[in-house]
């Protein structure tokens, strides 16, 4: 069974899984990237998704990576670049990547330009079809503040002078109109964020409309349906669920006897991706009574514990595309299998169930 399709944005028709490239240049060698790459592609995925900053953990020597990869792939396999969609992001402030424009400091119209002149080298391409904003702010006094990577509560003592959303969407217009980018994105933003961006580009046409926003979604955080699907339902902007698997924990092998595989990304990178294991904390008794149940469920019906939580994500009538992560061929065999899967009354039930017992124990 092919990868269906959904109409993300005129002319962009994207694969309903996205493969995504942050492993690429860490975990997963040029050649083992082709393979992946190849066998998605094979399997009707036309959508892929990168960022400036990956691979993960992010490391000077590596950054850049996971384009690059995803570049050569296209170019070495003499894809036509029609048949695929090619997503990338640019890095918000961190105060912490250092070797990217210097933090990057800030999210403004210079920072944005320099990022899509090297997204575009990298990744071998005259044009990028989905531009994202990775995040907004990291506690950076340049930017706006945004609560996210786990933390949901804002607080307004964090917020501080901000680059304004016009100077960032005059930016992205410009890429639009000289053809380097076809469309615009967000990433982790909140339901303000949405809003403001959709209320500054109404007032000037040369200014690009958002079509989606790339937040977590899955059997763990279903945040995104507390305010975000009513802004992003009414504006008609798409979801594109990152983290559908938790990172993996929703496989259920960080839960086996032996810990699980130790290199698996929870094992492999103990104490080096604090992003990851803040959010996905496996000591966390909340967490782990909530994968049990969904795990219960799993078996109860026969499913791959996967199939049950990708599944989950493709029915939500919001979302456009599930991004996900594959380190081997067998992996991303068991994301491609769960199209296949419907979920019957009885199962949502009792997810629904586990979910009001344990809601959003990763936010």
């Amino acid at each position: 069974m092919a990868v269906p399709l959904f109409n993300l944005a005129p002319d962009l028709s994207v694969s309903r899984l996205c493969l995504g490239t942050m492993t690429f240049g860490e975990q997963n060698s040029m050649s083992e990237s082709f393979r992946l790459l190849d066998h998605a592609f094979d399997a009707g995925i036309n959508f892929f998704d990168s960022a400036e900053m990956y691979p993960v953990p992010q490391r000077a020597d590596t950054q850049g990576r996971s384009e690059e990869h995803l570049g050569r792939w296209v170019r070495d396999r003499k894809i036509p670049r029609d048949r695929v969609v090619l997503a990338t992001k640019v890095s918000g402030p961190s105060g912490q990547m250092t070797w990217i424009r210097d933090g990057p400091k800030c999210l403004d119209a210079w920072n944005i330009s320099e990022a899509i002149d090297n997204s575009l080298l990298r990744l071998r391409t005259d044009y990028i079809d989905l531009f994202q904003i990775h995040w907004s702010d990291r506690f950076c006094i340049f930017n706006r503040y945004v609560p996210m990577f786990g933390k949901f509560e804002y607080d307004p003592t964090h917020q501080y002078s901000a680059i304004t959303v016009e100077e960032q969407l005059e930016a992205l217009g410009r890429a639009v109109s000289s053809g380097k980018i076809r469309y615009v994105g967000l990433s982790n933003e909140t339901p303000y964020g949405v809003m403001k961006f959709l209320h500054v580009a109404k007032r000037v046409p040369s200014y690009p409309k958002v079509v989606s926003v790339q937040n977590c979604y899955s059997l763990l955080c279903r945040t995104f349906d507390s305010g975000m699907a009513e802004c992003c339902h009414h504006e008609r902007i798409s979801l594109l669920a990152y983290s559908p698997l938790a990172m993996g924990i929703l496989s259920g092998k960080y839960f086996l006897p032996d810990g699980g595989p130790l290199d698996a990304r929870l094992n492999l990178f103990k104490g080096r991706y604090s992003e990851g294991e803040s959010r996905y904390n496996l000591s966390n008794s909340i967490v782990t009574a909530a994968v049990m149940g969904y795990l219960k469920i799993a078996d109860k019906y026969g499913l791959c514990p996967v199939a049950l939580a990708i599944a989950f994500v493709l029915r939500h009538p919001l979302v456009a595309s599930a991004i996900f992560g594959a380190t081997k061929r067998w992996q991303l065999q068991e994301v491609l299998d769960a199209c296949s899967v419907e979920l019957s009354p009885e199962i949502v039930a009792e997810i629904n169930q586990i979910h009001a017992n344990y809601p959003n124990p990763c936010p």
